[in-house]
């Protein structure tokens, strides 16, 4: 793999103008980089764009920063790499943390504050039932898969734990390898030369994590082994994230309320950059007792947390990449990953409807997010502007 050089200031130009301005969702954010990072400025070629693409969507993390992050190794090397990872995550990070102080503040000072997000909870759910149709549109192809998607969302449903999810990835991932045969046969012109390096870091810091937060029971530790453990787990994006964060943060641990999750993941989906994002929100009001310097704390330890598992793991993978893909086992069990992943989404939907009044209004603001994701080209920060616009309408009218 050829790493080249480049200006750090200048690529780093680019990647906070992205993080400023990347709003649209996936395929609006891989056309800016199309324009910005390929034709105008020539880091990589667009063939490499949509074979590291191809890779960041194969792997568990957070694909978007997954694919800055290649593009700034195969730029200028892993330094490069970290700085952008940093530049990438920073604006989103920093303003979903404000959002946790402003919520917790909203609700301590003002009985009812939330009733301006009254509308936007609702349309959040709207907006995971377009994101679950688009993603199993897009990778649930076979009846084998389709099953997967059914068991997966009953299970998550109705034993709604943390470590459930884990499992269901790997029998998933298992049950689909097997049909290899069916992929056709690419010829490996190498045998496959692994680094390890990034690997032995990847699980080096999940088990220190683990161990530390058994022992000391400090909870900054505890926080940052939850969303490392959550960042090495999740395949299909930042939507995928969302049953993984309200099964061990508001069921499992209760230090969020439905509500408060509802509110956070709806303005996630109203700013630019990255949708894991709503890790440092969940974060930062996971740690609220310890004052303003638990939420920024608790919003830095989460992002940390969630955004290094699949850096570690691009950055291991991305060497041997070339090889590994000709092996037709690991090409099956993407589609039980998928599937089951597609499944854990379904049951989300649901979970996250459950709290909420099952009101006419309610059931309308869904369907209608829904239409309005599918059915125009109204951008997701409109949407859910106009529904915050809605809430405060609502307030001053009724209320």
């Amino acid at each position: 793999m050829s790493v080249k050089k480049v200006r750090y200031y200048l690529f780093l130009k680019d990647i906070l103008t992205l993080s400023l301005t990347a709003f649209g969702g996936p395929q609006a954010f891989l056309a800016m980089l199309l324009d910005r990072m390929v034709k105008r400025h020539a880091y990589i070629s667009e063939d490499e764009l949509w074979e590291l693409n191809a890779l960041c969507n194969m792997l568990p993390g957070p694909s978007s920063t997954q694919l800055v992050c290649a593009i700034a190794y195969r730029a200028g090397g892993p330094n490069l790499a970290y700085l952008a990872l940093i530049v990438w995550i920073l604006p989103a990070t920093t303003i979903m943390i404000a959002a946790a102080i402003l919520i917790n503040f909203l609700q301590e000072s003002t009985p009812g504050a939330l009733n301006f997000a009254r509308f936007i909870q609702p349309m959040a759910i709207g907006f995971i039932i377009f994101a679950a149709q688009k993603i199993i549109g897009k990778t649930v192809k076979t009846t084998e898969a389709m099953v997967l998607v059914l068991i997966s969302a009953f299970i998550s449903f109705f034993y709604s734990s943390p470590y459930i999810f884990p499992v269901l990835l790997v029998i998933g991932g298992l049950s689909t390898s097997i049909k290899y045969k069916q992929q056709p046969k690419l010829e490996k012109d190498a045998p496959l030369k692994i680094e390890w390096a990034n690997f032995y870091l990847w699980g080096g810091v999940l088990v220190l994590a683990a161990l530390l937060g058994a022992i000391t029971k400090y909870q900054p530790v505890i926080l940052f082994e939850n969303f490392y453990r959550n960042g090495s787990l999740i395949f299909g994006g930042g939507q995928v994230l969302v049953p993984y964060l309200y099964t061990e943060f508001v069921d499992f641990k209760n230090f969020l309320s439905s509500e408060e999750f509802l509110t956070g993941y709806a303005i996630s989906q109203g700013i630019p950059g990255p949708t894991f994002s709503i890790s440092s929100y969940v974060g930062a009001l996971s740690m609220r007792e310890f004052g303003t310097a638990g939420f920024i704390m608790g919003g830095l330890i989460a992002a940390a947390g969630i955004f290094l598992p699949g850096i570690f793991l691009i950055f291991f993978v991305i060497r041997f990449w070339d090889q590994l893909k000709k092996y037709r086992p690991v090409r099956a069990a993407l589609e039980g990953i998928n599937a089951v992943s597609c499944g854990m989404l379904i049951a989300a939907a649901y979970l996250l409807f459950e709290p909420l009044e099952a009101n006419g209004l309610n059931i309308v603001l869904i369907l209608g997010t829904y239409a309005l994701l599918q059915f125009t080209k109204i951008s997701s920060p409109a949407i859910i502007a106009g529904g915050v616009i809605l809430g405060i309408a609502y307030n001053q009218l009724f209320i």
